[in-house]
């Protein structure tokens, strides 16, 4: 080979070694996207296999909207026409509630207001008691006259006058609540009011006189307490009533300011319930000799959260009654954005909780609400036991149905039709009352809001609401509850008012039932049944001798042909309010009673014969044979 040769070829090996390698790089990417080509088609091919093999889809979930059932026509058509009419201003009821706001919305400000009915001077008529709030210790400016709870004397006729100077009610305490029952067996009603710093029970003496005995009696409760709900009920049937009192959160000013709630373009606002740790509710025994002991830590009503210990409730409201028929009084707690808890008796001084397992401690989704006024009664003629909770604003009022066990509930109020017409309303005072007098319990619901510039950020909410009143068609089928329009009863019941608690009672003596409806910082609205449907009813005054003398927890059983009531002597119910205690029936238009029996607190029954219709019956507790 030629020297030319040889460098021509050292010269050509470099250029054939790159265009071995190029052809290497188009060949690896030719093979590359060989191969990406090859995963593209075996993708498609096994798409287009699952494609074909591919499994039904599951249906579409559908949100189903929550809507009232249908009421059958018979039912609608029978509604009647009751007129309730505004007396308040005719009847001579003056009070006002104040609240002690100043501006630094400190929670217990929007959340008191009770009302009771009592017969204080036991002339048989109705007298009302209004709780009041008062000034903070810190107020630059204190209230003149220095606010106090108010008394009005009833004359018989539904006229009302102020007779609170000189009673000894006539004391500042920032009040949220009253009860009302016979705690020394004298014959007259003693009252027990709840408040913010320390709760009061003065003992009727009577000539229109109370005497304060909170330290004497030892239910006063601490400085620091904020207790809300309570109820004279006679826990071991000995006779005597037992106190039960509800307390709502642990609270200070400074706890509330350092919370420091807000509402966007509001600015500070009233702190929310789950911002605030709980606390204990207290149980009292009556020893007798107008003393009680605290047995709340025993009888095992203090409930706490497992994990940390710290209190579980926070009470607003209580609901007394026998819920499994065994002869002891048990007792259900609304709780306010904690789970609702049901004490049941064991007879022997103690308590069992059964919220969970029963169904009344949470809403259908296992979710808390949050919980304000309550009632239980049976207002079916099954018998059933209905629980009514009102609940905050955006949620359902409540209303739990026990089921074949006595204790186990489920939440019926959208079927029952209450349940969708009350979302958007925030409510308070609720309770069962017959407004027609035919025989069926219907439900009465005040209402009203915490904020007063909530329209500012939700445009569904008013401050000032009006009431809701639905009622029972007794339809055997469809919603038993039917919302009652304006022209059916009246503008003066549903004139917008921040409700709070609320009562009722036969103020004026014809023998149907009147409501009052207490508002926070405002004039209750007293109205008077004008109801004119030739209605007959009864109305029994029961008086214990073995049994406490209120007969509070008694239960009444009347037919009259073949219609079944059954009704409690309970004057708890509502929100931090009580309902007088003589019970009134209503009949329709059966022109007699068949059939009614008592079942004294203890078990001790008594059968009535030949009993009169409207008018009161007073009945005795007869001694034991």
């Amino acid at each position: 080979m030629s020297a030319d040769k040889s460098k021509k070829k050292a010269a050509t090996a470099p250029e054939a070694d790159e265009m071995v390698h190029l052809d290497d790089a188009v060949i690896g990417r030719a093979l590359k996207s060989s191969a990406i080509l090859v995963v593209l088609l075996a993708a498609a091919a096994a798409g287009i296999f699952f494609y074909l093999h591919r499994k039904p889809p599951p249906p579409l979930v559908k949100l189903t909207p929550i809507v009232t059932p249908v009421v059958a026509d018979r039912a609608a058509a029978a509604m009647p026409k009751v007129q309730f009419t505004d007396v308040t201003a005719a009847s001579g009821i003056s009070f006002r509630h104040f609240s002690g706001a100043t501006g630094d919305k400190l929670l217990p400000e929007t959340m008191g207001g009770g009302v009771s009915f009592i017969d204080f001077d036991n002339d048989g008529d109705p007298d009302l008691l209004f709780v009041n709030g008062a000034d903070w210790p810190w107020a630059k400016s204190p209230h003149q006259p220095k606010p106090t709870p108010a008394l009005f004397r009833n004359d018989g006729r539904g006229h009302f006058d102020d007779v609170t100077a000189n009673s000894g009610l006539d004391v500042t305490l920032f009040g949220m609540g009253a009860a009302v029952g016979d705690f020394d067996n004298d014959g007259l009603d003693d009252l027990f009011f709840t408040a913010v710093g320390g709760n009061r029970l003065f003992r009727n003496l009577g000539g229109g006189k109370f005497l304060d005995v909170s330290d004497v009696a030892g239910v006063r409760g601490n400085s620091n307490d904020w207790s809300t709900c309570a109820a004279f009920l006679d826990i071991d049937n000995d006779g005597n009533l037992d106190l039960f009192v509800g307390n709502y959160v642990k609270w200070s000013k400074e706890i509330d300011l350092e919370v420091g709630y807000k509402l966007v373009g509001v600015g500070r606002a009233y702190g929310q319930p789950m911002n605030f740790e709980g606390t204990f509710p207290y149980l009292f025994r009556n020893e007798g000799g107008g003393r009680f002991k605290d047995i709340s830590k025993e009888s095992g009503v203090r409930i706490a959260n497992k994990d940390t210990g710290v209190p579980a409730s926070k009470s607003l409201g209580v609901a007394p009654v026998d819920l499994n028929k065994d002869g002891w009084i048990d007792f259900i707690v609304a709780n306010d954005t904690t789970p609702n808890t049901v004490f049941t008796n064991a007879g022997d001084g103690t308590f069992k909780e059964i919220g969970g397992v029963s169904g009344l401690a949470f809403d259908a989704n296992g979710q808390t609400r949050g919980a304000m006024g309550i009632d239980a009664a049976r207002y079916r003629s099954d018998a059933a036991l209905g629980v009514v909770i009102g609940n905050f604003a955006n949620e359902m009022t409540a209303l739990y149905v026990s089921q074949t066990d006595p204790c186990s509930f489920v939440d019926e109020a959208i079927a029952e039709g209450v349940g969708p017409a009350s979302r958007l309303l925030l409510k308070f005072g609720i309770f069962f009352f017959d407004y027609d007098l035919d025989g069926r319990l219907d439900l009465l619901s005040s209402n009203g809001h915490l904020e007063e510039e909530i329209s500012k950020i939700q445009k569904s909410q008013q401050y000032a609401q009006p009431a809701q009143l639905f009622w029972n068609s007794g339809a055997a089928r469809g919603a038993t509850f039917v919302p009652v329009p304006v022209p059916m009863a009246g503008a003066d019941l549903f004139r917008p008012i921040v409700g709070r608690g609320s009562a009722f009672a036969d103020i004026d003596g014809d023998g149907d039932l009147d409501v009052v409806l207490a508002q926070v910082n405002g004039a209750p609205l007293l109205l008077r049944n004008d109801q004119h449907l030739s209605n007959h009813w009864v109305r029994l005054k029961l008086v214990g001798r073995a049994a406490n003398r209120s007969a509070i927890g008694a239960w009444i059983r009347l037919r009259a042909g073949s219609d079944m009531a059954w009704r409690q002597v309970m004057p708890t119910r509502s929100y931090l309010s009580q309902s007088e205690l003589p019970v009134t029936i209503g009949l329709g238009q059966a022109a007699k009673v068949d059939e009614l029996e008592i079942i004294w607190p203890g078990g001790q029954r008594q059968a009535v014969a030949d009993l009169k219709i409207d008018r009161v019956t007073v009945i005795e507790q007869p001694p034991k044979s």
